[in-house]
């Protein structure tokens, strides 16, 4: 089924590693012009280099703190320019260290409000007004299971990311009447398949320190679906909603992709 993607414009931060690398390199084989954002401006141009060799439209990647909103701005003004706007934004930039609530500190969770939330806001604040100008975009953000479920070990990440399905909400309702439709995506435990899928700044660089393989098996066997997810599993759903042709009626929803983890209707 053709998606509809080929010559649109798409923006995917944290590109370089693990899902937001195989999101980046799914829109290029449906043609699209990707635009990689990534602290690891290494790791993000490998990525387009293999998503030139894939049949992207354009590809190129473009070294951003989606932290800074300042930042930002430039690298949306930059795709508008080249461009002539932004059809796609994916917000898959999300990063989590495994700890006890009691075993965190202050530090610890600005961090993770800055890279989790802070990211998704000032990028969707960015994009809006040129989608707004175009009357239409779509922007899917990459949550987690762990916002719907609860999950050990995951007390501020899980927070963080039920409120970016909430945010998400809000900005559909806002902004429908303009064309633009909003959705999250909930991964489940998604492991990259290879080292060469996963970048400096990851917290899959040390798999150990997420899970060991014995943790990863008793995971697996634990879900509906008896596997654990790969990175190619969510991007798949990430294409389908950023996708007008297919979904061209669907906002405000918040899907998971979790082999049957959480089962919320």
């Amino acid at each position: 089924m053709d998606l509809g993607l080929s010559g649109k414009s798409v923006i995917v931060t944290g590109g370089g590693s693990n899902i937001g690398r195989a999101i980046a390199l799914g829109f290029a084989r449906e043609g699209a012009n990707v635009t990689v954002a990534e602290l690891d401006a290494r790791q993000g141009e490998a990525v387009v280099q293999e998503a030139q060799k894939l049949g992207s439209g354009k590809a190129a990647v473009v070294a951003t703190d989606v932290t800074d909103f300042a930042q930002v701005q430039k690298l949306v003004d930059t795709v508008v320019a080249q461009h002539g706007g932004v059809d796609v934004l994916v917000n898959s930039v999300g990063w989590d260290q495994l700890m006890y609530f009691t075993q965190t500190t202050p530090e610890f969770w600005e961090k993770i409000v800055r890279l989790n939330y802070f990211s998704v806001l000032n990028c969707t604040r960015a994009v809006l007004d040129p989608m707004i100008k175009a009357g239409h975009g779509a922007i899917v953000s990459l949550s987690s299971d762990a916002s719907r479920q609860g999950e050990p070990r995951e007390a501020v990440y899980g927070g963080i990311k039920a409120g970016i399905n909430a945010f998400m909400k809000t900005i559909a309702r806002e902004n429908g009447r303009y064309g633009i439709r909003c959705n999250a995506v909930c991964p489940g435990v998604t492991v990259p398949t290879d080292k060469a899928e996963v970048g400096a700044h990851s917290m899959w660089v040390r798999k150990e320190s997420m899970f060991t393989d014995e943790q990863l098996e008793k995971v697996a066997k634990a879900l509906p679906l008896r596997r654990i997810g790969r990175p190619q599993d969510v991007a798949n759903a990430v294409l389908f909603l950023a996708s007008d042709a297919v979904a061209g009626y669907i906002t405000g929803q918040v899907l998971s992709v979790s082999g049957g983890y959480s089962m919320i209707g």
